[in-house]
């Protein structure tokens, strides 16, 4: 937390900033804090955040989160993203517990990251941990650091996907997972 913390006090002092003036004084800690928050995921495993929710099921239909809030950090400029992320499975056998998917988004996106990979991370450990049927994920995000700097497009959204499995293969599958996307 100290190495943070001095950096942080060093970037102050870097854009020209006196980093004990009032306003600032406590601020290298509260960043480091911060980031140490907003990165935890690099200090937490998928196998640990699921433990032992997974259960047998015989559903054999799609299993569907939608909406899950995730704030994640562009790894190449350090600004956040913001969005949702909807997850679908079918079960093979066994289902997860229903936080457990948020709590997935949840390891990936607290790391640097893009967009497009996240979301295959996530699809990914939803099929590794389950193996199920197939695993589709869609995650639409509006970034800060296209919003804020750069072209500047607040209203700006990215759309990304990664199927596996059936929704990959199956084009019947697939639409029926859009048209619950739609909903």
């Amino acid at each position: 937390m100290e190495e943070l913390s001095n950096a942080f006090r060093e970037i102050l002092e870097a854009v020209g900033e006196d980093p004990e003036r009032q306003g600032l004084a406590r601020t290298p800690e509260r960043a480091a804090r911060a980031f140490e928050f907003l990165t935890q995921g690099y200090r937490q495993d998928v196998a640990d955040v699921v433990n032992d929710a997974i259960y047998d099921s015989d559903a054999s239909e799609i299993v569907m989160v939608k909406d899950i809030e995730l704030y994640s950090m562009c790894e190449h400029h350090l600004l956040p993203f913001i969005g949702r992320a909807h997850v679908a499975y079918i079960p093979n056998g066994k289902v997860i517990g229903l936080s457990k998917v948020a709590r997935i988004v949840d390891v990936f996106a607290r790391r640097f990251q893009i967009q497009e990979q996240l979301t295959t991370q996530v699809a990914d450990a939803l099929m590794q941990a389950l193996r199920p049927l197939g695993v589709a994920v869609v995650i639409e995000a509006k970034h800060l650091c296209m919003m804020m700097r750069g072209v500047e497009k607040q209203n700006s959204v990215m759309k990304t996907s990664c199927l596996l499995g059936v929704f990959k293969e199956d084009a019947r599958t697939r639409s029926e997972f859009l048209a619950l996307l739609a909903q």
